[in-house]
């Protein structure tokens, strides 16, 4: 995933298009998907300490104020919390939502553990929220990728998250494609322009976003 790597950097040392801004996007998106495909009363939010984390603590933040229930679990101790992360954290506790130590019963499980920077499998409590959110019967939507997917390859690893659906971010990443981890997937819009999608010899289809910031691949 080194080109999606770049194309991270090029928005924010070359155009300024900060990181709290692409999570906005992300996270706006991922609440609007839930609500449109699950119609969730309570949403439960697993969130790791990077940007991944942050964008599903935005999706929190958006479902609290359309009326949904949210409560967040962190996948991570507080202190290993990234900045803008921390921000996002800092903001809920602030709305008054819950932010707990344990999972909690749900109608939809959110995940936004694990991003496209994993290594290896998951582990520790990262780890421990997987396997729980797959023993669960509420849905499971993932942000960017089903957190223990390998987002090259499409091998997922022990533990993986089941998904059903996953909202990729600014490109489809090859290893979702066809790994059943992925369930349905959608691609969302995070304002990247498109002259950065050509210097990576990637290319978007024109006019993929007209009509709405998240719309479904497969």
């Amino acid at each position: 995933m080194d080109q999606m790597r770049e194309v991270d950097r090029v928005m924010i040392e070359d155009l300024h298009i900060e990181l709290v801004q692409m999570m906005e996007n992300a996270g706006r998106n991922l609440g609007r998907l839930a609500i449109r495909r699950f119609q969730p009363g309570r949403v439960l939010v697993m969130a790791g300490s990077g940007g991944n984390g942050g964008g599903g603590m935005v999706a929190a933040r958006h479902l609290a104020n359309w009326g949904v229930r949210v409560a967040v679990v962190l996948g991570q101790e507080r202190e290993r919390l990234g900045a803008v992360p921390a921000h996002q954290l800092d903001v809920l506790e602030r709305m008054g939502v819950d932010v707990g130590a344990e999972p909690v019963p749900t109608d939809l499980v959110v995940d936004s553990l694990i991003g496209y920077s994993l290594r290896g499998n998951p582990r520790g409590r990262a780890a421990e929220l997987i396997e729980w959110a797959n023993q669960q019967a509420a849905p499971i939507v993932s942000l960017d990728t089903p957190s223990g997917l390998d987002v090259t390859s499409g091998i997922a690893g022990t533990p993986c998250i089941s998904a059903a659906a996953t909202l990729t971010l600014a490109a489809p990443k090859t290893g979702l494609g066809g790994a059943v981890e992925v369930g349905e997937l959608y691609l969302a819009d995070i304002s990247v322009p498109p002259a950065v999608y050509g210097a990576f010899g990637m290319t978007m289809p024109t006019g993929v976003f007209d009509e709405d910031s998240v719309v479904r691949l497969t």
